[in-house]
């Protein structure tokens, strides 16, 4: 064995080791599984939720039962999902912590081996960290605080700040939008909100982790971010949790406004193990002069259904999701994005580029809708696929929905395979054949790598080369 493919092995092993780990369980709250309205009246008790947020969850409950489950998508694998089997909510009561010193040890070691708060030192201006259904460690930077920053979970949201929280709590994302939005309406827990004055200009990045730690456990953060007018804010999510034999279930809603002129950019980081479906409702708002801008890395996951969406409300509105997908073997990467033009020279652009290693499967499914009645607005879409050999599968399904003659749009999908003679190429000159890999894949994502921070593209790049071992044939 090569010393390159000795030193690719071994982080390999390391990779596997960042978050596949777990503690033991010591919740003082537990629904018990199965999903009734007993549970949700035991999750409104312990979170002594006000009776309008009790009323809303006993809705959406109603409405998630009278859905049906997806049929037109990834349906073989939906049906894996027994929803009596799940716990909707574990908790050990306490109220998140200011001070990390004041964290519970064994949470502390959870993120401190993610690297956490070791990020928040060097260039977070606040994180949250949440630990299976409510947040543990929240803190935001003094000086935000000063200028009127909010930065907080989304319980805090609730009671403290109802003010600013409700009005637009569920108004971008109905509870009746889909099946798991309404899921999530029923049983959320967690999840940040954050509140950014007008003109204020958040320098450093706000991040949340968020970490699941139970056997048979649904996770279910609700996410509220409002960009005042004329204001700023960059928001990072990373997500892990240990491999376990039975399903582990993460469904989440995020929801994003930006006034006028405003700018919020939201970028994700997953890197799930392979029992978790990963079922989430991502859509933001733009007011006139706005922008929302997605970015997004999944990897990891049994499935993963998401497509972060953009309204465009307001004149010269600007949306913008920029994706990378990976799906190995046995995962299912179903992902893409969502553009709604709904006022005058407003623009969107969608790039994706997804890698199938092994018997994976990536599907891009995309929507861009402009009206007739608009006029000015552009739209540029691009979809690429790379697999890595000949069971790889990928799929792309571009609905683009253009009604006038009074706008520009484009379209650009390819498909490309690294092939074994590349690769043996590249080993010609002196390559391994974890180098060559490598080098075909950096190639083909690099462009969009570099629009993650520069202290996640590193680790974002060393995470995609190691599912790549042993990928060619």
């Amino acid at each position: 064995m090569s010393d390159e493919t000795t030193m690719v092995k071994q982080l390999a092993a390391e990779k596997d080791d960042i978050g596949n780990f777990q503690f033991p369980e010591r919740h003082k709250y537990d629904a018990g599984t199965g999903l009734t309205p007993a549970t949700i009246d035991y999750i409104c008790d312990v979170k002594q939720d006000a009776d309008w947020v009790r009323a809303f969850r006993h809705h959406a409950l109603g409405v998630f039962e009278s859905r049906p489950m997806p049929t037109h998508w990834a349906t073989r694998d939906l049906e894996n999902i027994d929803f009596s089997k799940i716990r909707y909510y574990l908790s050990d009561g306490e109220r998140p912590k200011r001070s990390w010193d004041e964290v519970p040890d064994d949470i502390k070691q959870t993120f401190e081996r993610l690297g956490i708060p070791e990020q928040e030192r060097k260039f977070l201006a606040g994180v949250e960290a949440q630990y299976d259904s409510e947040a543990a460690y929240s803190n935001v930077k003094e000086e935000l605080s000063k200028q009127g920053v909010i930065f907080v979970n989304s319980s805090e949201g609730l009671k403290e700040h109802a003010d600013i929280f409700r009005p637009w709590f569920g108004k971008v994302i109905p509870t009746a939008d889909n099946k798991f939005a309404a899921l999530n309406s029923a049983v959320f827990s967690g999840g940040s909100f954050i509140y950014v004055p007008p003109g204020v200009k958040v320098k450093h990045p706000l991040q949340a982790y968020f970490r699941i730690n139970s056997e048979n456990f649904g996770q279910f953060e609700r996410t509220l971010i409002i960009a005042d007018e004329g204001s700023e804010v960059t928001y990072m999510e990373g997500c892990t949790a240990p491999k376990f034999e039975t399903t582990t279930l993460h469904s989440a809603v995020v929801e994003l406004v930006a006034l006028k002129g405003a700018r919020i950019q939201y970028i994700t980081v997953q890197n799930w193990s392979s029992n978790v479906f990963n079922l989430v409702t991502k859509r933001g708002v733009a007011h006139e002069d706005a922008e929302v801008r997605w970015i997004d890395c999944n990897i990891g996951s049994r499935l993963t259904m998401k497509y972060p969406g953009v309204v465009m409300k307001g004149r010269r509105a600007r949306g913008e999701v920029i994706s990378i997908a990976l799906a190995n073997d046995g995962q299912h990467q179903d992902t893409g994005a969502k553009m709604i033009h709904a006022a005058d020279e407003t623009s969107s652009n969608v790039v994706s580029k997804s890698i199938s290693v092994g018997e994976g499967r990536s599907t891009y499914r995309g929507q861009v809708f402009i009206p007739k009645h608009l006029k000015g607005c552009k739209n540029n879409t691009e979809c690429d696929a790379l697999l890595i050999n000949s069971k790889s599968m990928t799929d792309t399904y571009p609905a683009i929905s253009v009604h006038g003659n009074r706008h520009a749009t484009q379209h650009e999908a390819s498909v490309s395979q690294v092939s074994e003679d590349q690769i043996f190429y590249m080993m010609q000159r002196g390559l391994s054949e974890a180098d060559a890999m490598s080098l075909s894949v950096n190639g083909f994502i690099n462009d969009l790598v570099r629009e993650f921070p520069m202290e996640y593209s590193a680790e974002l790049k060393r995470l995609i080369e190691l599912e790549m071992e042993g990928s060619v044939g």
